[in-house]
């Protein structure tokens, strides 16, 4: 099945394909030891009952995309398990594969883009005479295409193919005992473990060709405890683009258990918070979300070529505070939203978008780089082929200052210690977020006091780093649990920020 959308500028009319389920497990473990390249060509086109040959692929996507400004034929084989327990059962377990292909003809700003499940010849050709709809009469000049490199960001291995689901299985349930072993107010325990292999291949219209092979994992744990009739809960969670070994060691469960039971015991005796506009101190590591929500959208390429950011038209204005740096980079090892290239074949790279609060950079894809005439940044991303790609961010940091963590308390006189969140929201175009933290607590007269729950942090994106006022020392990075959405398509990212402190927020809360 191919599915097609012309003239593609934004969500809308997107396409979209299941998830295809197979019987027959293409085991890739005989492709560990070969470059990403030489596996991905074994996986598309020299494995037993492939459809398709390379020099097929690349003639159909030279004849597809001549005439075109860019484009190219994104290959994709993807593994998946997931596992759930839930009151002492697996609830659920889940494995998957999928592989299918998408592509893209890019002519001016129109998008010409159809995918398939269906890897073969005949498959490609009925894409392409979709996406050349968008020629009409129409030539372009192709871009040149993304630097090579040799670089590797996480192993060489397929965490599926480790151990048996069932051991995986087994360590979830010892994982249920240990819980309720730790505090006799434990009354819930709920844990996931899921896992992905990703195999691609970009094959461009000029001849060249980049690929890329992801691991990725992660685990989750939810803890309920309940004391004189009172539920509350806790969680943690932690992963990255490593082996699954690292995550089943005792140690490393054992201790996401003792933080989920950790912030649950707190929540337990937290009191409502209170509202009104107060000075807040985030916590450093996965409060970086806020950053990533407020700040970082508004810094993708395409929504300030179109002007829709709150951001468009500031390069090289102040629009954080002194001292506040913040960075995107998708090349630190084996971080969940790090990417050896991007889904469009650029090498990923650390691109500061605010340097001492000036606005330094926006983060490109290679459609909105060359319609803004600047150089790409390695940040086209897609969620799978069934999806063109577009400006997304990998791990986002604020970097960190000189302040410690015990000035910033003492020098406030009320306010609000939000360690932890939960969920959020932004609107891209006006800047207006709302997070909400799963773990804080009260700061009165330089004293942290008393845990609170129900606290919400309201803002505004554009102005929020602005009031920024003591940042902390080197950040912490996110435990490795954070997937974007945009436009319908879900990525994994990271975040990160050393403590800082912010002043006149408004926090929403039930107390008084």
């Amino acid at each position: 099945m191919v599915g097609a959308l012309l003239g593609l500028h934004g969500p809308n009319g997107r396409v979209f394909s299941c998830s295809v389920n197979r019987s027959r497990h293409f085991m890739p473990s005989s492709l560990q030891g070969l470059t990403p390249l030489a596996a991905t060509d074994a996986l598309f086109f020299e494995r037993a009952g492939v459809r398709l040959g390379r020099p097929d692929a690349e003639r159909l996507v030279n004849q597809a995309l001549t005439g075109m400004d860019d484009g190219e034929l994104f290959l994709e084989y993807r593994e998946s398990e997931a596992i759930s327990l839930d009151e002492g059962v697996i609830r659920s377990a889940t494995f998957d594969t999928s592989s299918g292909f998408g592509l893209r003809a890019v002519l001016e700003e129109e998008t010409g883009f159809a995918h398939s499940d269906e890897i073969s010849e005949n498959a490609i050709r009925r894409a392409a005479e979709t996406v050349t709809q968008i020629r009409a009469g129409r030539s372009g000049t192709l871009a040149a295409g993304p630097r090579a490199t040799n670089h590797r960001l996480y192993p060489d291995i397929n965490p599926l193919g480790e151990g048996t689901f069932a051991s995986r299985a087994a360590m979830l349930s010892e994982l249920d005992a240990y819980a309720r072993a730790r505090d006799p107010r434990v009354v819930q325990v709920m844990a996931s473990l899921s896992a992905e292999w990703q195999a691609v291949q970009i094959i461009r219209p000029d001849g060249q060709r980049m690929a890329d092979i992801r691991p990725l994992v992660r685990m989750n744990v939810s803890v309920v405890v309940e004391h004189d009739g009172r539920r509350e809960s806790g969680g943690h969670g932690l992963g990255g683009r490593y082996a699954y070994t690292r995550l089943l060691a005792p140690q490393v469960w054992q201790g996401a258990v003792d933080e989920a039971l950790r912030m649950a015991l707190v929540n337990l005796e937290a009191r409502p918070a209170p509202a009104g506009e107060m000075e807040v101190v985030l916590g450093a590591g996965w409060p970086g979300i806020l950053l990533h929500e407020a700040v970082g959208h508004g810094l993708e390429g395409d929504f300030n070529r179109k002007g829709t950011s709150a951001f468009a038209g500031l390069m090289g204005k102040r629009v954080a505070a002194a001292g506040v740096t913040v960075v995107d980079d998708g090349t630190l090892p084996e971080r969940r939203g790090s990417l050896t290239i991007d889904d469009e074949g650029t090498p990923t790279s650390r691109t500061v978008m605010i340097e001492d609060g000036i606005l330094t950079g926006y983060l490109q894809d290679r459609l909105n780089a060359r319609l803004m005439g600047v150089p790409t940044t390695g940040n086209g991303r897609r969620q799978s082929y069934a999806h063109a790609p577009m400006p997304r961010m990998t791990n986002t940091i604020m970097l960190g200052g000189d302040a410690t963590t015990e000035d910033m308390i003492r020098s406030t006189k009320r306010g609000l210690y939000a360690v932890n969140f939960g969920g959020g929201q932004v609107d891209i175009t006006s800047g207006k977020f709302v997070f909400a933290a799963s773990e804080a607590y009260m700061i009165e007269d330089g004293k942290v006091t008393y845990p609170v729950r129900g606290a919400t942090l309201i803002g505004n994106g554009a102005d929020a780093m602005t009031k920024v006022t003591m940042i902390g020392g080197e950040p912490a990075l996110d435990p490795g649990i954070g997937t974007c959405g945009k436009s319908g398509q879900g990525v994994p990212v990271g975040v990160g920020q050393p403590t800082l402190k912010m002043t006149g927020l408004t926090v929403g809360g039930t107390g008084g």
